[in-house]
């Protein structure tokens, strides 16, 4: 089989089932039966029949709209690699901004008992808390990215915490099982850093939600209540348990959700320096903000 002209078959199906990057998810896939990168394509004319079998089979069912990365089991989050499948949430490029801060805090707070207690060997002390880690993304990140970190994570659903504990095999996280609102008593008060980027959509908005979305994402990973803050209630509560006098937490939200997100944080009188940030595309993100006391 011709290699550009199964390309271009494959491009306008995706395109016609309204894929929102058919181009790019035609590459991956058969970048993925033929094992090797999207770049290498180029230098190969021809692919196998049953190859190019096996790609027209991935294409058809991503034309169904089932997540590219389920079909090839990978999805890629700053500079880690996540095993993503059926029963997890797939981590969205829009969270690297959330991990990246998240990460660019523990260093500042490393920096900080590096000045207080003049020692180059503080990493260690950091203490990094990832709240409904999921696959276990943000903490996988935040590991590879501040080595000595001490890691935390905590998923409450079953099938996502198999995965999260597949991904963060080996890392050194501290990953466990439970619910955010009781997790980590053992840690209250010493907690540098809290992470999370929780369900946030309201559960009258669940047509407007990407069919990848609503269709292959686990529900408990989505919705959160009337107003889709529910958990950024359970949050604030749980953040303010566990940091430290100073110490800091930032949470991923919906668009709709840049003044109403910081509010619940603004409301209890607990924190200080409370912001919210834009993504790449000028949408409100994420929150931030300080313990007060």
């Amino acid at each position: 089989m011709n290699r550009r002209a199964l390309l271009a078959e494959a491009t306008q199906q995706l395109r016609e089932a309204g894929v929102p990057s058919p181009e790019y998810d035609a590459q991956e896939l058969l970048g993925h039966v033929l094992g090797v990168s999207r770049a290498a394509l180029v230098t190969l004319d021809t692919v196998a029949e049953p190859q190019g079998l096996e790609f027209r089979e991935l294409i058809g069912r991503r034309a169904a709209r089932e997540p590219l990365q389920h079909l090839t089991g990978l999805a890629h989050f700053r500079h880690v690699e996540l095993a993503v499948g059926p029963g997890v949430f797939v981590p969205r490029p829009e969270t690297e901004l959330l991990a990246g801060w998240a990460i660019d805090s523990a260093r500042t707070s490393s920096e900080s008992v590096a000045r207080a207690t003049e020692s180059d060997d503080v990493t260690s002390r950091v203490r990094v808390v990832d709240l409904c880690t999921g696959s276990g993304a943000i903490a996988k990140a935040v590991a590879d990215e501040v080595p000595g970190a001490e890691v935390h994570a905590v998923e409450l659903d079953q099938a996502a915490y198999a995965w999260a504990t597949r991904n963060l095999a080996g890392t050194g996280v501290d990953l466990r099982q439970g619910d955010m609102a009781e997790a980590f008593a053992d840690l209250d008060g010493t907690v540098d850093v809290v992470v999370c980027n929780p369900p946030y959509i309201p559960l009258e908005a669940w047509e407007s939600v990407a069919i990848e979305a609503r269709d292959h994402d686990p529900d408990l990973a989505l919705f959160s209540g009337q107003d889709g803050l529910d958990a950024m209630r359970v949050l604030e509560r749980t953040a303010a348990r566990l940091l430290r006098p100073g110490g800091v937490v930032g949470a991923e939200h919906a668009d709709e959700q840049g003044e109403a997100a910081p509010a619940v944080f603004s409301a209890t009188g607990r924190w200080a320096d409370i912001r919210d940030h834009r993504d790449l595309a000028g949408r409100p993100r994420f929150t931030t903000a300080r313990l007060a006391r």
